[in-house]
């Protein structure tokens, strides 16, 4: 049994979408905390609903970005977690942290990267009129939303999106990626090498989809 510790500070919908994988068994892991960085993300009422233990770490309690780091590490290390989430955790992992956890942290971006990474990727696909946009679940590095790729998404962008819907139609494929790449690392399927992730034993199928159509 995989033990994750997810990172959030806000609704926590991803996180829901974990939860809801391990209480079908259908993801083989257990969740050992969740660490806000928000007293009022509503990840902490979803944390209580599903008996799952829960700490606030206020950031501005520590004198430099590392201390902070060094502190969630610390918590996640006292509970033997081996897989860190990011589940809208809206800062930028520091040294301490990656460093205790090199290639075990993952965090899900809502854009295909490395197109649009950053804040409100949806809002840079819109104003760019791109056709497809979608979501990458990755592994965290030193840079923003830049580590190696291991599971992606696509969804259409239609010409009236707006950011809000298509964050929306991005939200859906979002709770069902990341957890699909959560049970690929506990089943010991993920591999990095380099920049790539080879996925073991996984049938990639061999179809498209344009937007628009292209006319048979």
């Amino acid at each position: 049994m995989l033990k994750i510790g997810v990172l959030a500070s806000g609704r926590g919908s991803n996180f829901q979408a974990i939860i809801d994988e391990i209480e079908t068994e259908i993801l083989p892991a257990s969740i050992e905390i969740l660490i806000v960085d928000n007293p009022e993300a509503y990840a902490i009422e979803r944390a209580k609903k599903h008996g799952i233990a829960y700490l606030y770490i206020n950031p501005k309690n520590f004198p430099t970005k590392e201390a902070f780091y060094e502190k969630i590490r610390d918590e996640l290390l006292l509970r033997e977690v081996e897989l860190v989430i990011l589940a809208g955790f809206m800062r930028i992992v520091k040294k301490p942290l990656l460093d205790a956890f090199p290639n075990r942290i993952m965090n899900i971006h809502p854009a295909l990267l490395p197109s649009f990474p950053g804040l409100h990727g949806q809002k840079q696909a819109v104003d760019y009129g791109v056709r497809i946009s979608g979501c990458t679940v990755h592994f965290v590095d030193e840079s923003v939303d830049s580590g190696p790729v291991i599971i992606q998404a696509a969804v259409p962008v239609h010409p009236d999106d707006t950011e809000e819907t298509l964050s929306e139609r991005i939200l859906k494929l979002e709770h069902r990626i990341f957890p699909e790449a959560i049970r690929l690392y506990a089943e010991g399927r993920l591999k990095v090498e380099g920049r790539k992730v080879k996925i073991l034993n996984y049938k990639l199928p061999d179809t498209y989809f344009t937007n628009p159509e292209i006319r048979q």
